[in-house]
C-alpha cells in the first residue's frame, strides 16, 4: 500500500510539532457590487488624510505671501505631478501590489520581506510555518537574498529603517489630527471673528478595503477631486494674491461657506482617525513581532477583521496632539513638521518597495531603475527641501522618532537576548525525563499549560519551578504563543502539536502560531478550549500516522486488528486528555526577570537594568495580554543574568 509514505511526517532535529493538515483558498473574491461599496466607504476613510490637504496646503507653501503670479502655476504644477507620481501610480498602482495579505504598512512591507528572506532577527524559525497559508512562494535563490540571510548588519539596518517608518506614521498620527483640524476649524473666523481656534477630533475604527475598490475610488472620484480643487484655488489665487493665508475658505461663494465649512470639519475628523486608527493597527503589528513593549489591543468589531483600539496609546496620541497644538497654535509650523513625517515615510517606503521588487517580484532591472529615477528622485528632492525647514518646527516628528524608535529598540534588543538565554539554557530530553521521573515529584490530576516564549525545546524556568514546587500534573502542554510575520494564520494552521519523547509522562509541545491581525479568543471559544479541541485531534492523527506508516506486507496481514487497537488507542488518549481537562486547567505563566550579567558594561547595565525593566514594571503584564483567568493562573518567576 501507498498509505504509509502519504502519511509519512516530515521531521527535524530540535523540531517542535507539525499540523498534518494544509488549507486551501477555495474562496472566491469579492463581487462588483461588493468592491464598488468599499470603493464608496473608501473615499472618506482611506482618503481623509490627502483629501483634506486643500485646506492648509496653499497657505502653508506662501507662508510669506505670493510674489509673482507664476509662481502659483509652479506649485500647481507641482502638485498636480506629486499627486499623479507619488499617490497615484507609485501607491495605488504599485505600492498597494505589496500588499501583505490585505494589510499595508511599513511593518508589513517588513513581514512580507521576512518571509521570503530569513532576515529576522528572532531565532524562532520552524520548517512548518512555511506550511501555512499564504507564507511564502518557492522563489529561486539570489545573490541579494543570500547577502541579506548573511549579513546581521544588512537584518539589523532593515529592522532599524522599518522601525524609523512606522515612528515617522505614528509622529504622522499626532500631527495629521493638528494640522486637518485646526485648518477646517480656522475658518470659523470669517464668521465670528471673536472665536479662538486650539481643536478636538472624535475617534473611530477603520475598516479594510480591497485594492481594487481603493483603484476605483482613487481613479473615479478622489483624484480628479483634488486635482479640481487645488486648479479652482490656483485660479482665485493668480487674482486674489493678498487672500493666500485663507484660500480655501475666502475662495468659496457666500451661499456655500457654511455647508462647505460643515464639510471640512468632518472631513478633518475623518483624516483624524484614520491615521490614529492606522496607528493602533501599525502598533499591533509591531508588538505582535517583537518590536513594542506590551499594550492592551482591544478588538473593537467581531464582524470585520483588523479594527482594534489601544487605550493606552489613545491617551498618549491625546496630550501629544493638545501639547503640539498649544505650542505651535498655527498650521504653517505644524506644516513643516508635517511635511517632514510624510516625505520620509514616503522615502522608506520606496526603498522597501525596491527591495521586494528585487527579492520577492523578481522585476526587469531596468523598471526598476526608471522606478526610482522618476518616483525616487523625486521623493528624494522633497525630502531635502523639507529638511531645510528643520528648525521651524521640522524638528518634531524626528524627535518623536527618536524616542519611539529607542523604545522599540529596546524592547526588540533585550527581547532577543532573553530568547537567545532560554535556547542555550534549555533543557534537554534527557533531563526532563530524569527531572520528570524524580522521587519526590507528585503526578496529580489536572491539564496544565506551561506558558515560554520558546518555541524550541523546554525552557530553563521549568526546572527551577519543579525544584520549588515538587508537583506536576497528569497532563503536561509546553506552550509558546508565536508570532508569524504574516496577517492570520488559519485556524487549521494555528496549532503545532509533538509528544514530548517518553509517552508515559503525557507531556506535549505546543506552538500556537498567530498572525498580527488575529484574535486570541474568537467565535470558536475560549483559547483553552479550542487547544484541547485541536490537541485530541492531534493525538488521533499522530496515532493513526504511526500505525499506518508500516511496512506494506505488515499492513496487508493485521490489516483488521491493527485498525482496532489503533482506534482504542486513540479512544484512552483522547479520554485521558478529557478527564485532564474536566479536573481543571491550571495556566502557569513563566514570568522571567533580567539583569544584566556580572562584568557588564555601564551600556549594557543602562539598557537591561534600567531602560528594559522600567518599561517592563510600568507596562501592561503577559497574564492580562493573553486574557488569563487569575483564579486559573500560577506566576513562575525566575532571574536571568544576560
Amino acid at each position: 500500500m501507498a498509505l504509509g509514505k502519504n502519511l509519512r511526517r516530515h521531521d527535524s532535529l530540535d523540531i517542535e510539532s507539525r499540523n498534518l493538515g494544509h488549507s486551501t483558498d477555495g474562496s472566491k473574491g469579492p463581487t462588483t457590487s461588493t468592491i464598488m461599496h468599499l470603493a464608496f466607504q473608501s473615499i472618506g476613510i482611506v482618503y481623509g488624510d490627502i483629501g483634506t490637504s486643500p485646506l492648509y496646503v496653499y497657505s502653508s507653501t506662501f507662508t510669506n505671501g505670493i510674489n509673482n503670479n507664476d509662481d502659483i502655476l509652479g506649485v500647481l504644477s507641482l502638485i498636480f505631478y506629486t499627486i499623479t507620481l507619488v499617490t497615484l501610480i507609485k501607491y495605488v498602482f504599485i505600492v498597494l501590489k505589496a500588499n501583505d495579505n490585505g494589510d499595508g504598512g511599513t511593518f508589513a512591507l517588513y513581514s512580507k520581506i521576512c518571509r521570503y528572506a530569513k532576515v529576522g532577527l528572532l531565532p524562532n524559525q520552524q520548517i512548518e510555518d512555511a506550511e501555512v497559508s499564504n507564507y511564502q512562494l518557492d522563489i529561486p535563490v539570489s545573490s541579494i537574498k543570500s547577502k541579506l540571510e548573511n549579513s546581521r548588519f544588512a537584518k539589523l539596518f532593515l529592522l532599524l529603517i522599518t522601525m524609523l517608518g512606522t515612528s515617522m506614521v505614528i509622529g504622522d498620527g499626532v500631527l495629521t489630527p493638528c494640522i486637518s483640524v485646526l485648518s477646517a476649524v480656522g475658518g470659523i473666523k470669517e464668521a465670528a471673528s471673536s472665536i479662538t481656534e486650539g481643536t478636538e477630533a472624535l475617534f473611530a475604527d477603520v475598516g479594510h478595503f480591497t485594492v481594487r475598490s481603493i483603484q476605483i475610488s482613487m481613479c473615479c472620484v478622489t483624484y480628479p477631486s483634488l486635482i479640481l480643487a487645488y486648479t479652482g484655488q490656483a485660479s482665485f489665487l493668480r487674482k486674489h494674491n493678498d487672500l493666500v493665508s485663507d484660500t480655501f475658505y475666502k475662495s468659496i461663494p457666500g451661499p456655500l461657506y457654511w455647508p462647505m465649512f460643515a464639510v471640512a470639519v468632518a472631513a478633518a475628523i475623518i483624516a483624524s482617525q484614520a491615521m490614529i486608527s492606522a496607528t493602533f493597527s501599525i502598533i499591533q503589528q509591531s508588538l505582535s513581532l517583537g518590536c513594542f513593549p506590551r499594550v492592551k489591543i482591544v478588538h473593537t468589531s467581531a464582524k470585520y477583521e483588523g479594527q482594534v483600539y489601544i487605550p493606552e496609546i489613545n491617551y498618549i496620541l491625546m496630550i501629544a496632539c493638545v501639547a503640539v497644538t498649544a505650542a505651535f497654535k498655527s498650521t504653517t509650523n505644524i506644516g513643516n513638521a508635517y511635511g517632514i513625517a510624510v516625505v520620509f515615510v514616503m522615502t522608506l517606503t520606496s526603498s522597501l518597495l525596491v527591495l521586494i521588487m528585487i527579492v520577492i517580484w523578481k522585476t526587469n532591472i531596468f523598471l526598476i531603475i526608471s522606478y526610482v529615477l522618476t518616483i525616487g528622485s523625486v521623493e528624494l528632492i522633497y525630502l531635502s527641501s523639507v529638511l531645510y525647514k528643520f528648525d521651524q518646527g521640522g524638528y518634531l516628528p524626528l524627535a518623536f522618532a527618536a524616542v519611539l524608535m529607542a523604545v522599540m529598540y529596546i524592547w526588540n534588543n533585550v527581547y532577543r537576548r532573553k530568547y537567545d538565554y532560554e535556547l542555550k539554557n534549555k533543557i534537554s530530553l534527557q533531563n526532563f525525563k530524569e527531572i520528570a521521573n524524580g522521587a519526590d515529584l507528585i503526578r496529580m490530576p489536572g491539564l496544565a499549560l506551561f506558558y515560554s516564549e520558546l518555541v524550541h525545546g523546554i525552557p530553563p524556568i521549568f526546572k527551577h519551578y519543579v525544584s520549588n514546587v515538587p508537583a506536576l500534573h497528569s497532563n503536561l502542554v509546553f506552550l509558546s504563543i508565536k508570532s508569524l510575520p504574516i496577517s492570520k494564520v488559519p485556524l487549521e494552521d494555528r496549532f503545532l502539536f509533538r509528544k514530548v519523547e517518553h509517552e508515559e509522562l503525557n507531556v506535549f509541545r505546543c506552538v500556537a502560531r498567530y498572525g498580527y491581525n488575529d484574535v486570541r479568543d474568537d467565535e470558536h471559544g475560549p483559547f483553552e478550549n479550542f487547544l484541547v479541541t485541536r490537541l485530541k485531534a492531534y493525538i488521533a492523527d499522530e496515532l493513526y500516522l504511526k500505525s499506518h506508516n508500516k511496512p506494506e506486507e505488515t499492513l496487508n496481514d493485521g490489516w483488521a486488528d491493527e485498525n482496532d487497537g489503533v482506534q482504542k488507542a486513540i479512544e484512552k488518549q483522547v479520554e485521558a486528555i478529557e478527564k485532564a481537562a474536566r479536573s481543571g486547567i491550571v495556566h502557569l505563566m513563566g514570568e522571567s526577570e533580567v539583569i544584566a550579567g556580572k562584568g557588564s558594561g555601564i551600556g549594557k547595565r543602562i539598557l537591561i537594568d534600567c531602560a528594559y525593566n522600567f518599561m517592563k514594571n510600568n507596562l501592561r503584564q503577559s497574564d492580562k495580554v493573553f486574557d488569563i483567568p487569575h483564579e486559573r493562573m500560577v506566576k513562575v518567576g525566575m532571574t536571568y543574568e544576560l
